[in-house]
């Protein structure tokens, strides 16, 4: 049964998959090479639905049971009266189990298999008309380490082409677990995919390999199954619905807090700016601005609901902490002395916090010792945010952006565990993590809404400022930080209707408002 992603609770690592499998098949009794089957015809289903008109097709399998399920999809096109090409990167008589029985059916319907090299003679030539469309079913979740030999020649050989391609489970390379390229990746227009969504296709590199997403469950209910522990969330406009239900008729503003947002040092009045608009149109109910002096005139004119106070010195930040009930700080701080004496004085407040930007970057400078923070939170009880980038992700953990994103879930955990924070790993498919108490695990949450045209100054110092907006609400930090994501994507997805390109931080702004209020 095919479902929409975004009704998809839930998303699985390699392992979770295949013991929902294992959980099926032994409640059934039902043979594995039924569930193959129901994949190959369920790909061929949405082969059908996302390109009608394809009737000449090439079918790229490889040595495991993701080949197989090519194998079927060649048996239901040739049921259809299409012209099949299949070209497998072994010999077939190598397989073995339910693939075997999935290439044996392919023969038996008069398929012919052909190997990687009489592929590549085909293409070359110029009498032989090339595919409508190409179906990669060469690797499936089952990948541990690099693609090597032939499945990488047909990896490079279908990204060669001009032709549509469809990924059967997951795209070829791509890591279903990370979302990481091993090597080399298959970039798909569709992938299907089977049992549970792969957490890796939604985040990090996977969603530019991905294409179009189809789910199908082929009859496996997960909800009748044996509950999976540590499973990654996705979060759902459904989610935002609940978390932020219509407002008391005789509310008033002390009701939705009052954010202090510390930011703008010389010359960056734009960040704290962006952040100061998209913390009002999430709805908090008062906001001050600590910023440079020079910078009060445009904040006043551009934003007059802040009340903007220009700051030189850590003393004139006191009253400002005394009135807040949480702050956020980051957004155009800076690396300077002034910047220090900010960051220090407010994290140092009994107040709830969200940290971004340079306050990052300080933080992974040793401006405030982590032991001391640590220490302090945890004395405090106080909820804190950090919010950061691939690039100062890595800084916070000593580590490279290249390992960082190659295992974006181990990242995002390691920065709960080390700073004991909620911790949002921004990015496609932006994770949020934080320490369950009740249950005594770190959860993972992943937002997949969202879009390239983000990638342009400002979104970030606008999502610290949704974050900041919710936490002053009374959002508990995790669902503040997860709230304050989703608002995020969905907002910059409605801006994008206009185009992706040219798109900018303050056409956000509107959209925000109308999501809070959904």
């Amino acid at each position: 049964m095919s479902h929409s992603i975004e009704n998809c609770s839930y998303l699985y690592c390699s392992e979770q998959v295949r013991e929902l499998e294992r959980g099926y098949l032994d409640k059934t009794g039902i043979a594995s090479f039924a569930l193959m089957r129901r994949a190959g015809q369920a790909a061929f289903k949405i082969l059908r639905q996302h390109w009608p008109d394809a009737n000449r097709i090439r079918i790229y399998c490889g040595p495991g049971n993701n080949g197989g399920d090519g194998y079927i999809v060649a048996v239901e096109a040739k049921k259809a009266g299409m012209q099949v090409e299949l070209v497998s990167t072994v010999d077939t008589a190598q397989l073995k189990g339910d693939a075997e029985a999935a290439c044996q059916l392919a023969k038996e319907w008069g398929l012919k298999i052909i190997d990687l090299s009489e592929s590549q003679e085909k293409k070359q030539d110029k009498n032989n008309p090339a595919p409508d469309l190409i179906v990669d079913a060469l690797l499936g979740i089952g990948l541990g380490g690099d693609v090597r030999g032939t499945v990488a020649d047909a990896i490079a050989e279908i990204n060669q082409t001009n032709c549509p391609v469809l990924a059967i489970d997951i795209p070829s390379g791509v890591c279903s677990d990370t979302g990481w390229i091993l090597g080399d990746a298959v970039r798909a227009d569709a992938t299907v995919t089977f049992v549970g969504v792969k957490q890796g296709l939604l985040s990090g590199r996977g969603p530019g390999c991905v294409g179009e997403l189809y789910f199908e469950s082929i009859g496996i209910s997960v909800d009748e199954l044996p509950s999976i522990p540590g499973l990654t969330e996705h979060l759902a406009k459904a989610d935002l619905i609940k978390a932020l239900p219509p407002r008391s008729r005789d509310a008033h503003k002390g009701d939705f807090g009052h954010l202090l947002m510390v930011g703008g040092n010389y010359g960056m009045a734009g960040a704290i700016t962006l952040s100061t608009e998209a913390a009002l149109r999430s709805g908090c109910g008062l906001l001050s601005i600590a910023t440079q002096p020079e910078h009060l005139p445009g904040l006043q004119a551009r934003l007059p609901e802040a009340m903007a106070h220009g700051v030189t010195a850590v003393a004139e930040l006191e009253a400002m902490l005394e009135k807040a009930t949480c702050a956020a700080i980051g957004p155009g701080l800076g690396a300077t002395q002034w910047s220090e004496h900010m960051l220090k004085r407010t994290l140092s407040s009994d107040l709830d916090l969200v940290l971004d930007a340079d306050a990052l970057n300080l933080l992974s400078s040793g401006v405030v010792e982590t032991a001391d923070l640590q220490t302090r939170l945890q004395t405090q009880k106080k909820q804190w945010i950090l919010t950061p980038h691939p690039g100062e992700a890595a800084r916070l953990l000593s580590a490279s952006v290249q390992q960082v994103e190659a295992d974006r879930w181990a990242a995002v955990k390691a920065l709960q565990k080390k700073y004991s924070a909620v911790v949002v790993l921004k990015g496609a498919g932006s994770l949020i993590c934080h320490w369950d108490a009740e249950r005594e695990e770190q959860r993972v949450a992943l937002c997949s809404a969202g879009n390239p045209g983000m990638a342009s100054g400002g979104m970030g110092d606008v999502l610290t400022g949704v974050i900041a907006g919710l936490l002053a609400q009374g959002l508990e930090a995790h669902e503040a930080a997860r709230m304050g994501v989703l608002v995020h994507a969905l907002s910059a997805d409605q801006a994008a209707i206009d185009g992706e390109r040219g798109m900018v931080a303050t056409d956000l702004m509107p959209f925000i408002r109308q999501q809070v209020n959904s």
